[in-house]
């Protein structure tokens, strides 16, 4: 496998997955009450979007490189 059809390949791969997962999500913990020994917090789910056009040309780019590498072999 040459390089080119590696990275078609990992852009067809991020794609789907763009496409299907819609965004990523992680998880911060952040301090509320720090009072000597007692200390609270809480954990905040938050989510980065991805829109579907990324997974898409992520997908239609993948799928271009892989064309183009095996036109040219």
């Amino acid at each position: 496998m040459n390089s080119k059809t590696v990275i078609g390949i990992v852009l067809i791969v991020i794609g789907i997955f763009a496409l299907g997962y819609q965004g990523i999500t992680y998880t911060t913990h952040k301090k509320v009450v720090d009072i000597g020994p007692i200390e609270a917090t809480k954990k905040e789910d938050k989510t980065i979007p991805l829109p579907p056009i990324v997974g898409i040309l992520a997908l239609a780019g993948g799928v271009v490189v892989l064309a183009a590498d095996r036109r040219a072999s």
